[in-house]
């Protein structure tokens, strides 16, 4: 959990060892979009690496345009299904990949990339690997895009 820390000083002397410090845990929740209710009614919901595991996953499914007034939302991977298998494509699928986490998910940081185009399947199958910021653990993501004959 991230920890947010608030001083008070008392005396207002800061070189003074009589520093009180408090700290408030600061959780990570969204609603499953699955959209599954509980027998009470209610919306299940994800809570820290799953919320944002479900966030990431969100953001490379989204192609630019999809959503309302924020036309460069998502990583636009689709668009990638329909190119040439050529190594030069795989780098720019890492830099879009890391770009959009980082410009649309500030709750994680992106340690690795690695990207398998599977031509005669026409599949696209992409693991990402970062680390959530408030609590340091680290997941693994893997989602395929796969081209619709």
């Amino acid at each position: 959990m991230a920890v947010r820390r608030s001083f008070a000083i008392e005396d207002k002397n800061i070189n003074s060892t009589s520093t009180i410090v408090a700290s408030k845990p600061e959780n990570y929740s969204d609603i499953d979009l699955t959209l599954d209710t509980k027998p009470s009614g209610d919306i299940f919901k994800k809570t820290d690496a799953a919320a944002v595991k479900q966030s990431i996953r969100t953001i490379l499914l989204t192609n630019y345009g999809e959503k309302p007034f924020d036309f460069f939302f998502g990583a636009n991977l689709n668009s990638y299904l329909f190119e040439l298998n050529d190594p030069s494509y795989t780098k720019e699928i890492q830099k879009d990949v890391k770009l959009a986490i980082q410009n649309y998910e500030p709750r994680a940081e992106v340690l690795d990339v690695q990207v398998n185009n599977n031509i005669d399947a026409n599949d696209l199958k992409i693991t990402v690997q970062f680390r959530i910021i408030s609590t340091e653990e680290v997941v693994v993501l893997t989602t395929s895009l796969t081209r619709i004959k």
